[in-house]
């Protein structure tokens, strides 16, 4: 299938898209803020820029758009043009959140990962809900977890900090 728009459209709809302050971390940080949770903005931990870092809880939040981070929901299709190139794409952002990852865990830096379909689109978790989760990993022993439309995601990582 060939694209609906020209090069020049294209260039023009994508460089529209934004890295930073997106619907979906500004529903986050106001979350955060609704918890009276102190952080920090884009923020570069062990070589990783993460959307948010709680100094306090020694943890980075990121939020992940389900498209560019080819998060398995309602959010994620398959572009019907250019496939090739857009699952390349995608398999290289994931390679690179597994490294930032993998180095924030290193570091011992705890991670959240809230995916864009928990805040946005007609599965989007309640406001009261995503809170609840937020501040129930903030208050575990929890090392990883990420948040989906689902609530947790219980088969992403089950480690958990050693009680050294």
């Amino acid at each position: 299938m060939t694209d609906v728009h020209s090069p020049q459209q294209r260039h023009k709809n994508m460089a529209a898209v934004k890295n930073k302050d997106t619907k979906a971390e500004l529903l986050v940080a106001a979350e955060l803020q609704k918890l009276q949770i102190k952080f920090e903005k884009q923020l570069k931990i062990s070589k990783a820029k993460v959307d948010f870092y709680l100094p306090e809880y020694n943890t980075a939040v990121l939020v992940h758009g389900c498209f560019w981070h080819g998060h398995d929901c309602h959010l994620f299709k398959v572009p019907a043009t250019r496939t090739d190139f857009w699952l390349t794409k995608i398999k290289s952002n994931q390679a690179r959140d597994q490294q930032h990852t993998n180095a924030m865990k290193q570091d011992k830096i705890r991670i959240l990962i809230i995916w864009e379909c928990a805040v946005r689109g007609r599965q989007k978790l309640a406001q009261d809900a995503l809170c609840e989760r937020i501040e129930e990993f903030l208050l575990s022993q929890q090392i990883a977890a990420q948040i989906n439309s689902n609530g947790f995601d219980v088969h992403w990582n089950k480690q958990t900090k050693s009680t050294d």
